[in-house]
């Protein structure tokens, strides 16, 4: 055996354990994130309940996602900051429901700047369970290397910037609406 074929393994290993480090364990879209910055048009007098479904929650050795709960607390804040409706209401009895389901977030595996493009299939529904709007919202958000330097942290800032500039679309368009 000869001395380079010893150290082989050990350098793959202190290699490989860099490599983790560099990178970093994936962390989850945090709502406060995900709050439009900017006030959007349109306010109404009615109440509104809020569910979410689609969203996946975060492996810490996976890819950053956003849990449905996090992608609830981050529209009720929207909600509740711009007016959008009067109250938001836990479970049922609002005058309106709304349903947003996370169908499609297409992530980058890998690069220098990331961008993520996410779609949701927005609800909106009166208590008596007519549609009122019913609609597919499509954003992208991109998280660049001076953003952050770990793959992971820049994943997870993509990922809420899409997130917001969908609920800023939705609640703009929800904003627009006559009832």
């Amino acid at each position: 055996m000869n001395f380079s074929s010893m150290f082989r393994p050990a350098a793959l290993a202190a290699v490989c354990v860099t490599a983790a480090f560099v990178a970093g364990c994936a962390s989850p879209s945090k709502p406060e994130n995900m709050v439009p910055v900017a006030a959007i048009a349109g306010q109404h007098k009615a109440s509104t309940s809020v569910t979410v479904a689609g969203g996946k929650d975060t492996d810490s050795m996976g890819k950053s996602q956003i849990s449905n709960d996090a992608f609830q607390q981050a529209i009720v804040q929207s909600i509740e900051k711009n007016k959008t409706f009067s109250s938001v209401v836990k479970g049922a009895g609002g005058d309106y429901q709304l349903s947003v389901t996370v169908v499609n977030m297409d992530q980058p595996s890998f690069g220098f700047s990331f961008t993520v493009k996410m779609e949701a299939a927005w609800s909106l529904k009166k208590a008596d369970g007519t549609v009122v709007m019913q609609e597919i919202v499509k954003s992208e958000g991109t998280a660049g290397a001076t953003e952050a330097f770990a793959g992971v942290e820049r994943l997870r800032l993509a990922n809420e910037y899409a997130a917001r500039n969908n609920i800023a679309a939705a609640l703009e368009k929800i904003g627009k609406l006559n009832f």
